[in-house]
């Protein structure tokens, strides 16, 4: 993304937004609530269209894109979009005929723990067990680039841990991972750049170190945030919006 803009009426949810994510890395997005983090996923991935700047994601500017290139791509939002009267192994076997050379459904299934509850609908499933379908659902596909929305969030320890492996794997085989996540030991754990993200705007890009540095990154996101928020709330240019 370069220099990407989006605006909601009055609400301006991008204000030049620049990142980037390389192949073979996983780059996690910080901010806080209403930061623009899910805006800037929906744009990468053609649900919402921007009204400045550029997006490429493999050299496509997805709003408009091909099928080929949507197959590409793997997405997991925080509402997971999941039709609710399918049971899971039902619906990865389905999502799994769109692809030529999708992964193994049963063990993807069992990585994730998805056969414990595989007989329920996912209506009825719990805000974790959903979490896993998604995660399963937007890996299933063996995608080039996965946006993954809070992949970890309401997952029990032993489920977390097993999801950061699953996702440290993917992107070891060349997969560009993007996790946007709140969890500052996730972001540690996993990432190999980070982006820090507030009004709209990248504060920080980098490594883990170069972004955490001295003070280690909990400290330093505060900081950012912080003095990011101030700035943005006290300019003269947004006094009147």
């Amino acid at each position: 993304m370069d220099s990407v803009q989006r605006r909601f009426g009055r609400v301006e949810a991008l204000r030049g937004l620049t990142w980037e994510a390389a192949a073979g890395e996983v780059t996690c997005v910080l901010g806080p609530n209403g930061a623009g983090k899910t805006t800037a996923v929906e744009i990468a991935t053609g649900l919402q269209r921007p009204d400045g700047g550029t997006v490429r994601v493999l050299g496509t500017d997805p709003w408009g894109a091909s099928a080929e290139h949507r197959a590409r791509v793997g997405v997991m939002l925080q509402d997971g979009g999941l039709p609710q009267s399918v049971r899971p192994l039902a619906l990865l076997a389905h999502l799994a005929r769109f692809w030529t050379e999708p992964a193994d459904v049963d063990a993807l299934a069992a990585r994730l723990g998805i056969h414990d509850f595989r007989q329920t609908t996912v209506r009825r499933l719990s805000g974790g067990q959903r979490q896993r379908v998604a995660l399963a659902a937007a890996l299933v596909g063996r995608p080039e680039v996965a946006f993954l929305d809070e992949p970890a969030a309401g997952l029990d320890p032993h489920a977390r841990r097993e999801v950061h492996a699953l996702i440290r794997e993917q992107a070891d085989a060349g997969t560009a991972m993007v996790v946007t996540t709140h969890s500052f030991d996730e972001a540690e754990r996993l990432a190999d750049r980070i982006v820090v993200i507030v009004g709209g705007r990248a504060v920080a890009r980098g490594t883990v170190a170069e972004v955490a540095g001295e003070r280690g990154l909990e400290e330093t996101y505060f900081a950012l945030t912080d003095a990011a928020r101030s700035t943005i709330h006290t300019s003269p240019q947004e006094s009147d919006r």
